[in-house]
């Protein structure tokens, strides 16, 4: 029990269940069947009137039993919960829009979670979710992803999902923040290297594929959904070709980035040049010594590691 009430219109209700009752029992042996049956059904409608007033069951038949009226009703909980808030106080007056008590089943809990448009084509309905919260180290959660909202928020160009999680041992509290992560369906056929061999300089994205030992060609290319420490590539590179995938970039900026790029794009000319020249004149030979020599690969980039591009 939460709370008891006193209500005019509740003891009003009450007095009119004990007149039909008392009526069904002196009529009851009436030859008139049509008064009967008449008195018999006034009951029924004040007791059915009693129990839309939200009248607990146990308390109509005490009525029934003791034939008198009890002047504060009392309201129980509809169900197992914690109290999250308490809207009345003893000695207050309530209306039909008095919030008395909020009340929460946390046994289940819902975690709602914005998702970005671009990540919206991977998610669906049913993804199993798992979550850690920074105040539970070393547990993660796992529940499912019940709702995606027909809508996007304003500020933040993000779609809201509602995720749902077992909560039996109440570990989850409401509005505690966690991380997510939905376990997407796989695609099928897709090209996947290393998230650390993708440069992102600001105006495009690039990655440097293996060509010899110690040789490698910038390749522009264009990135899809990353996860799990893998980014998926749309364009720029195929299957099996090797990419570096561990390094440590002394390029600042952008500039020099596409410096970089360009020097070593004019070096795999001019070799292509020199292979199919056997042999140049000497006073060619001579101007060529005043020519800047294209800065190596190898003084801005060390790689530790390399990875080859997989079907995944």
């Amino acid at each position: 029990m939460l709370l008891s009430v006193y209500s005019p219109q509740l003891v009003t209700s009450a007095q009119e269940y004990l007149l039909a009752l008392k009526s069904v029992k002196t009529l009851k042996d009436s030859p008139f069947d049509d008064i009967r049956i008449g008195a018999e059904q006034m009951a029924k409608i004040a007791r059915e009137r009693l129990a839309l007033l939200d009248v607990p069951e146990h308390q109509i038949i005490q009525i029934e039993q003791d034939g008198e009226i009890n002047n504060a009703l009392h309201i129980h909980s509809p169900f197992n919960g914690t109290v999250i808030n308490i809207g009345a106080r003893e000695g207050q007056y309530i209306n039909a829009q008095t919030e008395l008590y909020m009340l929460a089943d946390l046994s289940k809990v819902w975690v709602f979670a914005d998702v970005y448009e671009s990540e919206l084509p991977w998610v669906n309905e049913g993804d199993r979710v798992e979550m850690t919260l920074i105040g539970i180290p070393g547990k993660v959660f796992t529940g499912t992803l019940a709702y995606i909202y027909p809508y996007a928020e304003a500020k933040t160009r993000t779609i809201k999902v509602r995720l749902e999680f077992d909560n039996a041992d109440l570990l989850l509290k409401p509005d505690m923040f966690a991380n997510v992560t939905i376990n997407t369906l796989r695609q099928a056929q897709a090209i996947t290297i290393p998230a650390e061999a993708v440069i992102r300089s600001g105006e495009r994205e690039q990655v440097f594929v293996v060509r010899d030992q110690g040789k490698f060609e910038p390749r522009i290319v264009t990135t899809g959904l990353s996860s799990n420490g893998l980014t998926q590539i749309l364009t720029g590179i195929s299957a099996g070709e090797e990419v570096v995938s561990s390094s440590q970039f002394l390029i600042d900026s952008e500039s020099k980035l596409r410096e970089s790029t360009a020097k070593m794009l004019e070096a795999m000319k001019r070799k292509a040049v020199e292979t199919q020249t056997n042999k140049l004149p000497e006073d060619e030979m001579k101007d060529m010594n005043n020519v800047p020599i294209p800065v190596q690969l190898e003084a801005f980039i060390t790689a530790s590691s390399a990875g080859v591009a997989t079907h995944d």
